[in-house]
């Protein structure tokens, strides 16, 4: 009876590691999602120009 008891923890805990895992997986995606879009939207903002600052040497 103390094999079956210890079937079930087995069991219990690589249920708990597998949704770790795909919770891992999920959030890594939204995070991935997340950078790309600031990534584009950094690339699409127009650069800020000085009218002030004068480049001719």
């Amino acid at each position: 009876m103390d094999a079956v008891v210890n079937y079930w923890w087995a069991i219990l805990g690589l249920l708990l590691l597998a949704l770790l895992v795909i919770w891992l997986i999920m959030r890594n995606f939204k995070d991935q999602k997340k950078f790309e879009k600031e990534q584009m939207q950094s690339e699409l903002k127009p650069g800020e120009h000085d009218v002030n600052q004068d480049t001719r040497p």
